[in-house]
């Protein structure tokens, strides 16, 4: 039935390709209100926040981020795809951040992320620095400064948190930091001016996700994760594979077998060489190593099935100590006959 999985992948494209075609009835431009009116007051170093809630909300995980990046020292722009705000979530705001700005829900990160540079002008003339982070995320788990400080726009001019070598290889988008080289390049101003208000989530990845970083690339320009792939894999707890099968002459207990289900695949893929999605499948070897956050996705509906996931808590609260409550708030609302 191999032909029935090419047709379902032809017929995905011919969408993306209709959605990408119909975004050129639509402007590039949908934001309903700003917060202040008139130029926004910048300073060096700017992160453009993504944000999505569909009654018009900020919750206190959003919000904590949010002040942990005006705490580190950035001009936070609010951005949010919601089409509204609800007034306590603006109050909420507008202590911790340099403008909001509110866009219908149109184009996704990217649509949002290009409005966002065009309507406040990026890069200025004294910008150092311009951080597109979004939502998918609960974190930071501990200060900020620690992970900002290893972005070194000397050795490379685009960073991002992870990178991911699935479709291409790429920086993932939900924290990717550009320097001063970067946003200066032909390249840069090429791609945000190609992206379009497209309704295809499948083209938004390829096209814009790992389009950026590939266009940067091919442009002669140096980009890094923070968190580098190669460094995490070897971090598997190879000792969980030695864990015994269940013969049925004894029990064994379920957590050790999923440690080892998941140590095994992991490993698999390395040997293979097929590439693993860092921010659900190494989740524990990125929280070892440092990394502040977990994405939210993994821990509400773990779409990709990670087999040891049980036991994030603990391990967030060794790394990090006590964890905020904001998490288990929000997994309380949001999650349906699962339990984190």
């Amino acid at each position: 039935m191999a032909w029935i999985g090419r047709g379902n992948a032809r017929l995905q494209r011919g969408l993306a390709w209709f959605s990408y075609g119909a975004s050129f009835l639509r402007g590039p431009r949908h934001v309903r209100h700003a917060w202040p009116e008139g130029t926004v007051p910048l300073g060096r170093r700017v992160a453009l926040f993504i944000h999505f809630d569909a009654q018009g909300a900020v919750r206190p995980h959003v919000l904590h981020y949010v002040r942990a990046l005006r705490d580190a020292g950035l001009s936070v722009v609010f951005i949010t795809n919601s089409g509204r705000l609800r007034p306590e979530a603006m109050a909420a705001l507008q202590p911790l951040c340099a403008g909001v700005l509110v866009r219908r829900n149109i184009g996704y990160d990217f649509g949002a992320m290009r409005e966002g540079l065009e309507y406040l002008g990026l890069p200025r003339a004294e910008t150092e620095m311009v951080l597109l982070v979004n939502d998918s995320v609960y974190g930071p788990l501990g200060p900020l400064d620690d992970m900002l400080a290893r972005i070194d726009f000397t050795a490379a001019d685009l960073w991002g948190a992870t990178e991911s070598w699935q479709r291409r290889y790429h920086l993932q988008s939900y924290f990717v930091a550009a320097g001063r080289r970067a946003l200066d390049s032909a390249a840069w101003r090429t791609f945000w001016s190609s992206v379009r208000p497209v309704k295809s989530k499948s083209w938004v990845i390829s096209r814009y996700e790992v389009g950026l970083t590939q266009k940067l690339l091919r442009a002669g320009l140096r980009c890094a994760a923070i968190f580098a792939y190669r460094d995490l894999v070897p971090d598997v707890d190879v000792s969980a594979l030695a864990v015994p099968i269940d013969s049925g002459t004894s029990i064994v207990d379920p957590l050790l077998t999923m440690r080892r289900i998941h140590a095994h695949h992991v490993r698999h893929h390395a040997v293979t060489r097929t590439p693993l999605n860092p921010t659900s499948d190494l989740w524990r070897q990125l929280l070892h190593a440092g990394f502040p956050f977990i994405k939210r996705e993994l821990l509400r509906e773990n779409p990709t099935q990670v087999a040891d996931i049980v036991d994030w808590s603990d391990t967030a609260r060794q790394q990090f100590g006590a964890l905020p409550n904001f998490i288990e708030r929000d997994l309380q609302r949001a999650m349906k006959n699962r339990v984190p």
